[in-house]
């Protein structure tokens, strides 16, 4: 349905149980659920929207394309978090969208040679310190185009977030880097292939470049342009954002120079300084075997849920949802963390278990 929010989507699933419920139910059900009087939608609407979806699924079924519902476990559990996360996701890719550890990179699409020589050399320098980085960029020209092919060229997998639907790539000159990334990546959306390409969806895919990771770096920007914007949503989601500084009288400097003035963005040089700032782990002391603790702590919330899956076996998210009463993007960033400890396993169909 056109213009769902999350949040109504969520309070409609917590409500119906599934998926199936959820979609049988009548607009007067609807509309009693959310405690609204005006009309959501018509049977002819209904029927329309139904139909539309079964040409998508048609056509990303032909193109290898995995559909994410907020609820899946593979929707980017970083992104839930922020309140204006889309409802549904389009992945092309083999890529893990909930990494140990992410990094944006965005900048100006009149990126200079230093601009272009530096996001090469700190590539480099984080391949070589945190390796399986996934990096996150918009697949335009200037930084973004540079920060994806220096990540393949490091063997980082990378992900372009697009402003449009995967039946297409804008800019075209990128095709073989978008193919390429979709080997080790992917191509990620919210748009699907019967929405036209419009220049306000560049701007809302700022925050899924934001929102998905832990970090943003802005590598050269003038005063104004996507980039601030992605460096100030990550700032709004409590994400750190990092900032290269430049000459004062070079314009691609400006934005840049401006969000370490006004202690938006951390200054950065090298990647000693992202790593110390998010405490990431070098490759140096993560490569030195640990004995793995025979009892980890546990949060309250990882307690519940270890619980409910003791008592009932494998179960989804959505009905952990169910069970608990809390929000799915919290038990998919719980469930996650256990993984990390072993205490649960994932196995086929989104289903979970316990290990013990």
């Amino acid at each position: 349905m056109k213009g769902m929010s999350r949040q109504v989507a969520e309070k409609l699933l917590l409500s119906c149980g599934d998926l199936d419920t959820l979609f049988n139910e009548s607009a007067e059900s609807w509309r009693e659920i959310l405690g609204i009087t005006a009309p959501l939608f018509d049977e002819t609407s209904r029927e329309k929207a139904l139909s539309a979806a079964d040409a998508e699924m048609a056509f990303i079924e032909k193109r290898g394309i995995t559909p994410l519902f907020f609820t899946d476990m593979d929707y980017p559990a970083r992104l839930y978090e922020c309140p204006d996360a889309p409802v549904m996701l389009y992945f092309k890719g083999n890529g893990n969208l909930n990494p140990h550890h992410i990094l944006s990179i965005v900048g100006t699409r009149k990126a200079t040679r230093y601009g272009r020589d530096f996001c090469a050399d700190l590539l480099g320098q984080l391949s070589q310190s945190v390796p399986g980085l996934t990096i996150v960029s918009g697949m335009a020209y200037g930084i973004d185009i540079c920060a994806h092919r220096e990540a393949l060229k490091n063997n980082l997998p990378t992900i372009g977030v697009l402003a449009h639907g995967l039946y297409t790539l804008y800019p075209s000159v990128h095709r073989v880097t978008a193919r390429e990334a979709e080997q080790n990546g992917g191509l990620l959306t919210e748009y699907t292939t019967q929405q036209p390409i419009l220049k306000i969806n560049f701007v809302a895919r700022n925050r899924i470049v934001a929102g998905m990771t832990e970090a943003t770096l802005v590598i050269e920007s003038p005063e104004k342009g996507g980039a601030l914007i992605t460096a100030h949503l990550a700032r709004d989601y409590n994400r750190e954002v990092f900032a290269l500084p430049g000459n004062i009288n070079q314009e691609c400097s400006i934005g840049c120079n401006r969000l370490i003035r006004d202690n938006v963005a951390a200054l950065v040089t090298s990647a000693k300084d992202i790593i110390e700032t998010m405490g990431w782990e070098t490759a140096t002391r993560s490569d030195v075997k640990q004995q793995p603790s025979l009892f980890p702590e546990i949060s309250e919330k990882e307690s519940v849920l270890l619980q409910i899956l003791h008592e009932r076996g494998e179960m989804q998210i959505n009905q952990l949802t169910v069970a608990t009463n809390l929000p799915a993007g919290e038990i998919l960033s719980t469930l996650l963390e256990m993984e990390f400890k072993g205490l649960v396993r994932t196995l086929p169909g989104g289903m979970f278990r316990t290990t013990k």
